[in-house]
């Protein structure tokens, strides 16, 4: 087990090294770039969802799901239609679609993809709109934040939950849905988003310290929650991973949780405080 999760570790450190750099470059640059590789993000997550929802019910074509991604990142970025509208749209579209289909239950078959397609592509959304869209020029500034506080969050929870676990707070954070996730691991990565929100804050004058602080905290009292999402999503479909594709970290799903949760709340703190 040990040489396991050393293993993992350096899996996770070399993926690490190799795509901070990429995905600092990509949120300075911001553009056609930034869409293009969030767009690609969301369309992995929704092929990572539809294979979860498989293992419950008979959801839309694959070919489907992603095409109504795609539209849906694009107007994200063009903006064309309005969301609530494209929403209408998409939702009728695919109830019209379940009339034609022999396989399954069509409750559970729309029940099953409908969360992860508005989940993926709302949050992903927001992030488009914070970094491209209404937000200005903070919405660069923002994002960096946000990714610091989430890097983080996520740093000081492993090594505080694996090395304090247990040792003060016996009882599970959400032993129902993750059991191995602990209130030290929980109050550690809260300790290390609101640090890393005021050293961010005190080095970086254009933007307000208030703001900072509040996006720290934010990140470190919801974080946990996007993780927790996307493993009661796993847990129902009965797999460890949502894929393979990231060494060390799983898929897209397993590694994005946190960011598709708080990218909706940092998008409203930027336009709203």
């Amino acid at each position: 087990m040990g040489k396991l999760l050393s293993v993992n570790l350096l899996q996770r450190v070399i993926v690490a090294l190799v795509g901070i750099p990429v995905l600092l470059c990509l949120i300075k640059a911001g553009g056609v770039w930034f869409f293009c590789f969030f767009s690609l993000l969301a369309l992995l997550a929704v092929f990572e969802f539809h294979r979860l929802a498989l293992h419950k019910a008979q959801p839309p074509a694959l070919w489907i799901v992603l095409m109504i991604t795609l539209l849906f990142q694009v107007n994200f970025y063009r903006h064309f239609a309005e969301v609530w509208e494209l929403l209408l749209v998409v939702v009728l579209a695919l109830l019209v679609m379940e009339l034609f289909l022999k396989d399954g239950s069509p409750l559970l078959n729309l029940g099953a993809i409908f969360p992860g397609l508005l989940y993926v592509n709302l949050s992903f959304g927001s992030l488009l709109r914070l970094r491209l869209g209404e937000a200005g020029g903070n919405g660069e500034l923002m994002v960096f934040l946000m990714f610091f506080c989430v890097w983080s969050a996520d740093i000081f929870a492993y090594f505080g939950g694996s090395t304090l676990g247990g040792r003060f707070i016996h009882r599970k954070l959400f032993e129902r849905l993750s059991p191995h996730k602990t209130w030290e691991g929980f109050l550690s990565g809260l300790v290390g988003s609101v640090s890393a929100s005021m050293m961010y804050g005190s080095f970086v004058p254009q933007l307000p310290l208030k703001r900072a602080l509040l996006t720290g905290l934010l990140i470190g009292l919801a974080s946990p929650a996007g993780d927790l999402i996307e493993s009661m999503f796993k847990r129902d479909a009965g797999v460890k991973d949502s894929s393979g594709l990231i060494p060390g970290h799983g898929g897209v799903l397993d590694r994005f949780d946190t960011i598709m949760f708080i990218s909706p709340f940092i998008y409203f703190i930027t336009l709203y405080f």
